[in-house]
């Protein structure tokens, strides 16, 4: 997310990062060239002009010009004014209510439906809420259907009347039905629908003058940049939604729609979908995403992740096979796996600090982990135990049973000997240390 207009930014500010003299002619170009890359990005020209301006006002206001390290300060600014752009603040889910209603609206192909999901997924499990999912759109063919598959996946109930075609009354009796049954949060997802269709958009009015919701959230695919912007518009007219799930992000390289709609609306960006599972669903921090697209990396989040993740008795298990000198293939494995559940490695990548630099634009494959697996998978019990087993005739038998090549099998060996030495030097107090971020 954001890679383009990340990769455009840094080029912009690139004669302002190091400490050489810096001028109010450069300045202006470089805002000039900034501008550029919002545009590029699919940002509203007003809003890419206000942005360079005020950066611009506040860079020779205080006085960067003449300070010790101009670069740095000026790189504040605009980490500050990004920031700001991007909401400011952390804006928090309204579920406190008995129960709280989450009124779900949006276009169609919007992702409505799995964001629905994935939302009563991450309070479910972050929040402790027993959560009602709702399947008001009675339009789509197989909606009914697709959220009931989600809530059994996810082990949440979903109330659906398939004869009743009224999505009024079928809201109003599913929050009698949540209020009965001691449900904390009741999640509407309702029928896609486009701005300019007033019969539908009168409809979902209609629900939410029925339900009164505690959250009226707007489900908008990030992929569509300003067009996602103006729809959002629109519908805040009718709605007065108090928010924005921008889904798809992990798609979106120009972040168009994320840079405007704040501006637009002037309701904040909630929740980000980062990618197909089902708790790929993020709340976002405008001040992380800022550090994220000037390539400062994002260690908060991936802290974060690796605590929800990572299961510590597992890492304690690999640490004591570290020290006993019996860490196999099933143990690498293991640890992949752990990396894989953390989220996308590109996503991941993005979260540390200048490794997209260091990577210089290569792609990163996601699938890397599934030849990896192929390859353990075909080695027996004891050639995973004792990795010193595996001599060329073995290697050559192994890769034929993954159906790959022994090059293959030769670079998973390296991998793993290069990960098995960091470890080690890892024992000690640089371990401890390592677990103490990681929250044990």
């Amino acid at each position: 997310m954001f890679e383009q207009f990340s990769q455009r930014l840094d080029s912009a500010l690139k004669t302002l990062k190091g400490h050489g003299r810096i001028t109010e002619i450069n300045v202006a170009e470089t805002m000039k060239e900034v501008r550029r890359a919002l545009l590029d990005a699919d940002v509203n020209f007003k809003i890419a002009k206000n942005f360079t301006q005020e950066v611009k006002d506040k860079a020779l206001g205080q006085k960067v010009l003449t300070s010790l390290k101009p670069g740095q300060l000026l790189i504040k600014i605009v980490q500050d004014e990004l920031t700001a752009l991007l909401g400011g603040q952390k804006a928090d889910l309204s579920v406190s209510g008995k129960p709280a209603i989450v009124l779900m609206s949006g276009l169609q192909g919007s992702g409505k439906t799995t964001c629905s999901a994935k939302l009563a997924k991450h309070l479910k499990t972050k929040q402790a809420k027993k959560v009602l999912l709702v399947a008001c759109d009675v339009y789509r063919p197989a909606a009914i259907d697709q959220l009931q598959v989600l809530g059994d996946q996810i082990e949440v109930s979903v109330f659906t009347q398939p004869e009743n075609k009224n999505p009024v009354a079928i809201a109003k009796q599913a929050v009698q039905h949540a209020k009965s049954n001691q449900f904390n949060v009741v999640i509407i997802d309702t029928a896609g629908r486009l701005a300019i269709d007033e019969t539908l958009m009168q409809e979902i009015e209609d629900i939410h003058k029925a339900v009164q919701p505690t959250e009226t959230l707007f489900v908008v695919d990030a992929m569509m940049g300003q067009d996602a912007v103006n729809t959002a518009k629109a519908f805040h007219d009718r709605l007065q939604f108090d928010g924005v799930v921008l889904t798809k992000m992990d798609g979106d390289t120009r972040g168009g729609a994320a840079l405007s709609i704040k501006s637009v609306v002037n309701k904040p960006i909630k929740l980000i979908g980062t990618g197909e599972k089902i708790d790929a669903l993020d709340v976002f921090h405008p001040n992380r995403m800022a550090d994220r697209i000037l390539g400062m990396g994002d260690v908060v989040t991936l802290v974060e992740r690796a605590q929800e993740q990572i299961d510590q008795e597992e890492a304690k298990r690999i640490q004591k096979k570290i020290a006993s000198k019996q860490f196999g293939y099933d143990d690498f494995l293991s640890q992949l796996k752990q990396v894989q559940r953390m989220g996308s490695m590109k996503d991941l990548v993005g979260m540390i600090p200048g490794a997209k630099k260091a990577l210089n634009g290569a792609e990163i494959d996601e699938d890397a982990f599934k030849g990896v697996e192929a390859l353990i998978q075909s080695m027996t019990p004891k050639e995973r135990q004792q990795p010193k087993l595996l001599d060329y005739s073995r290697k050559k038998r192994i890769a034929k049973g993954a159906g790959m090549q022994i090059d293959d099998i030769n670079k998973l060996v390296k991998q793993f000997e290069q990960m098995n030495k960091m470890m080690k030097m890892m024992q000690g107090g640089k371990a401890s240390k390592l677990m103490q971020m990681f929250g044990k």
